[in-house]
């Protein structure tokens, strides 16, 4: 029997071969040929692709390189959220496009209140001084609405001039004409509190009609532009000024889907006694329960937010020492802003990327409810007409929640400008890139980055 060995011929063997390997070098030479099929007839470029597509998590690339987490939204608004709210005309909806000073921008507090209620003396209160552009008396002094923030030296700058500041987050005021900017300011000043905190102080709510026709701008429109911006809003009473005007309701109203940042502050309580107090702030609770609509109870910061010593004459030693704890738990309410301020953006981003969701579902419904060729202006008609019904079938075909939908009769009324067989049809690409940066970037986005106050 032989065995193997002694059959081989040893000195004619070749050495051994690996398949493929000549093509594999070969492309590396040649990248012209990369695209050739192999065995099975797919290209390797279109494996890489399937692969992306069916990968369960999206290339993170562009955020390699992010140093905060408001580079990581700037970022994600640029390349996911923009296109979305370019397309389907959001800003002439709801919001204006955001900018990087958007972004930028350090955490506002905005106070409102009918006149003479001490939102002027509240600032000067906080900054222990005065500041350019500062008016203070019984009568309406305000009569504009005035930012208080971080500066090089004192000075007033005109609101034409800072709604055209690109390093400012004021450009969105533009959209309500010169009649506003005219009542518009900004004063800088340099202050260690405004380094970290801009005020915002507005002109005093008046009573009766004189409001409504006198004012040459959307004054409403207004208030909730900044509602949306700013991290927290002071509603200020005075104890001889409970009642609240219709003007004051309205504007109450305007800052509906923001109730997480109203505070109620009952301002000069030193003036009146004990009794008196009491009765005060449950007609104070009483008023407020009418016009907030909400199951929680506000919270009311009572006190006399001024440089005077509290009069203890009315008050006794039991209100000044209530008073000066209320006053330190709206000082620490304030000083927790900036902390806060990283978190309350990242939740008005994402607020804002369901409501831009939502409005292109919207608008991409009313797309395909129209006609090819004939009978475009009685559809769009009837949709407007039944833009409740419209919306209630957006909500059961796309299975969104009812209170995430705009105001019907405010969407009507933007919706008359525009020509529905103009609108994009719904591109479900856009759709998926939001809900991947709100499913995948943005938690990746927090994992990476933490908070730079904590």
């Amino acid at each position: 029997m032989k065995c193997w060995y002694t059959t081989v011929d040893f000195e004619n063997v070749k050495p051994p071969k690996m398949e493929g390997l000549d093509e594999l070098i070969q492309k590396k030479k040649d990248p012209s040929n990369s695209s050739k099929p192999d065995s099975n007839g797919n290209s390797p470029r279109q494996a890489s692709i399937t692969t992306q597509w069916f990968s369960s998590k999206p290339s993170k690339r562009y955020l390699s390189n992010v140093t905060s987490i408001q580079d990581g939204l700037k970022k994600l608004y640029t390349r996911k959220l923009k296109p979305l709210e370019v397309t389907y005309c959001f800003n002439d909806f709801v919001s204006p496009l955001l900018t990087n000073s958007d972004f930028d921008a350090k955490p506002m507090v905005m106070l409102l209140g009918q006149y003479s209620t001490g939102k002027t003396t509240f600032i000067k209160h906080m900054l222990k001084c005065s500041y350019p552009g500062a008016h203070i008396g019984p009568e309406p002094t305000t009569d504009r609405f005035v930012v208080v923030m971080s500066g090089t030296d004192e000075r007033s700058v005109p609101g034409n001039t800072i709604a055209v500041h690109a390093d400012m987050p004021f450009t969105g005021l533009n959209s309500f004409g010169t009649a506003f900017l005219s009542k518009f300011e900004c004063s800088q000043m340099p202050h260690p509190l405004l380094e970290h905190i801009t005020f915002v102080d507005t002109p005093g709510v008046l009573s009766g009609e004189k409001q409504r026709t006198q004012r040459a701008y959307d004054f409403t429109g207004v208030t909730a532009w900044f509602a949306a911006k700013c991290d927290l809003i002071l509603l200020l009473f005075d104890p001889h000024k409970l009642d609240i005007s219709d003007e004051f309701k309205r504007v109450i109203y305007s800052l509906r889907g923001h109730d997480d940042k109203i505070r109620v502050v009952l301002n000069k309580a030193d003036q009146v006694d004990t009794q008196q107090l009491m009765r005060i702030y449950g007609a104070l609770m009483w008023s407020l329960g009418k016009v907030l609509n909400t199951p929680e109870v506000v919270r009311v910061y009572i006190g006399s937010f001024n440089e005077k010593p509290v009069n203890e004459g009315f008050t006794g030693p039991i209100g000044k020492a209530l008073f000066e704890k209320e006053q330190e738990d709206l000082l620490t309410d304030l000083k927790d802003i900036p902390k806060k301020a990283c978190d309350r953006r990242i939740n008005e981003f994402v607020k804002r990327a369901r409501a831009a969701k939502i409005h292109a579902y919207i608008v991409g419904h009313l797309k395909k409810e129209m006609p090819t060729f004939i009978g475009k202006a009685k559809t769009q008609q009837r949709l407007t007409d039944n833009l409740e019904e419209e919306f209630v079938k957006v909500q059961r075909d796309y299975h969104l929640p009812p209170g995430d939908f705009p105001d019907v009769e405010n969407f009507k009324e933007v919706l008359r400008g525009y020509s529905f067989d103009r609108f994009e049809k719904l591109k479900p690409k856009m759709i998926q890139d939001v809900d991947e940066m709100l499913g995948y970037d943005i938690p990746n986005l927090l994992k990476t980055l933490r908070n730079p106050y904590d």
